[in-house]
């Protein structure tokens, strides 16, 4: 195969993949989804929209998009969010607009939400969320790993176990599901997902353009 003709084939334009990445709290999604970004170019993240005040150090537009909550419920009412909710009083939420040119560029963007958000993102963008949901190995170790956090209240804990109950309930709901036994393998698995989604044949928009040069 001559250099311009590799180069063709590695330039076939595509539709970028929406990767949405769900589990019970200590499962391991936002550390996956982390190592993800890390190792990834074309893995571009959200910036979410909230109605909370900044936090010291945090830049608009950089960390949060951040508006007040008569804005929030306005963009939601005009369909800007992909996905939002309200927890304890504050507004969250995924703009569309930012989401839409980036998979409209070839760029590909990861999501570590809930269950409820990838029901949202997947009525939103049905033809482009590829989701993945992390099981932990077992109950008794995802109580194990919140503890070992050092970070919750034993009553935040116990919430949180109440919770992942009903969220591991909905792993029918998810393309993809892999089991967080161990870290690497389970970004290995991730990584998987990520790269078949990004092979499907409906997504690599330039392919029957490239497929024509052979005469086919």
């Amino acid at each position: 195969m001559s250099d311009a003709a590799a180069e063709q084939g590695k330039t076939i334009k595509r539709r970028g993949v929406c990767f949405v990445i769900s589990a019970p709290s200590g499962a391991g999604k936002s550390t996956i989804a982390n190592a993800l970004r890390a190792s990834e170019p074309k893995l571009r993240h959200s910036v979410s929209v909230t109605t909370r005040q900044p936090r010291p150090g945090e830049k608009e537009g950089v960390h949060y998009h951040f508006r007040t909550m008569e804005q929030f419920e306005e963009m939601a009412a005009q369909n800007e969010l992909l996905e939002w909710a309200t927890v304890f009083g504050r507004g969250y939420g995924t703009p569309r607009g930012p989401v839409e040119e980036a998979l409209n560029a070839g760029h590909d963007m990861v999501f570590d939400i809930d269950w409820q958000g990838h029901q949202q993102i997947r009525a939103a963008l049905p033809d482009d969320v590829v989701s993945l949901f992390v099981l932990p190995p077992s109950l008794a170790e995802l109580e194990r790993r919140l503890h070992s956090r050092a970070s919750d209240h034993p009553d935040e804990i116990a919430r949180r176990m109440a919770a992942a109950r009903d969220e591991i309930s909905h792993w029918r709901e998810f393309d993809h599901v892999v089991v967080n036994t161990e870290l690497d393998r389970a970004i290995f698995e991730a990584r998987a997902v990520l790269t078949a989604g990004r092979l499907l044949t409906r997504r690599q928009t330039g392919l029957a353009e490239f497929v024509h040069t052979f005469g086919a």
